[in-house]
């Protein structure tokens, strides 16, 4: 099968269009931004067939999963038009298949994460507290050798001190501080426009695989490890 790639000439539009983001420019420059979109959309595509060999990826169009480029200001303190980046979500399928899967192509950004970036309230809780009874197993996965190297630590928001209802002093309150539970890997310029970099990124979706599935039985299970589904 020959891969998908990411072409210099998309990673260059973003580049100007960081350096031009105005609509005037953006206007005259329509026709590649459109190209660029179709070459990124043509990867996911792609990148959805590859991780449903290993996944169950409920995402069934990569332009359907693509992030909008144009800024929404009413929102933001950012009042510049546009974002300089192409990026997009997928979602695993059913309610028994729990996080998701993130990528942003960005000039001197480009990463890739997966985890649970905004549980509701009842996860949230639910997490923790399997952390609090369980710190030995969450710690043994996430040294793992493959989560290890390939995203080292947990990274996402965290409370400043603790949540409440949680002991202060428990041994793993670094890991109950968090409000997400994100794995996060960069990637240079040069590596997001290398021929292998759909392989590269399905790779490092299936390390993660682990991370996802525990945080998915716990989901899915109460304290006494009955299924709630």
């Amino acid at each position: 099968m020959k891969y998908s790639t990411i072409k210099p000439s998309s990673i260059n539009f973003l580049k100007n269009l960081d350096k031009n983001n105005n609509r005037d420019w953006f206007g005259a420059n329509k026709e590649k931004y459109l190209e660029s979109q179709t070459n990124i959309t043509v990867f996911v595509d792609q990148l959805i067939l590859l991780m449903n060999h290993h996944d169950v990826i409920e995402n069934t169009s990569g332009k359907k999963s693509l992030y909008r480029i144009y800024n929404d200001v009413r929102f933001s303190a950012n009042k510049l038009p546009y974002k300089p980046r192409f990026a997009f979500g997928l979602q695993r399928s059913t309610a028994q298949r729990r996080g998701g899967y993130y990528v942003n192509i960005e000039p001197g950004n480009t990463f890739l994460a997966s985890g649970f970036f905004n549980p509701n309230p009842a996860d949230l809780k639910r997490i923790r507290q399997d952390i609090e009874q369980n710190p030995e197993t969450w710690i043994k996965l996430l040294v793992t050798k493959k989560i290890k190297q390939s995203f080292g630590t947990l990274s996402g928001n965290q409370v400043p001190t603790f949540p409440k209802g949680f002991p202060k002093e428990h041994d793993a309150i670094d890991l109950i501080r968090h409000k997400q539970f994100i794995l996060k890997h960069t990637f240079t310029d040069q590596e997001v426009v290398q021929t292998n970099f759909l392989q590269t990124i399905d790779v490092l979706f299936q390390d993660v695989r682990p991370f996802l599935d525990y945080l998915s039985s716990v989901l899915t299970t109460n304290l006494n490890g009955e299924i709630i589904l």
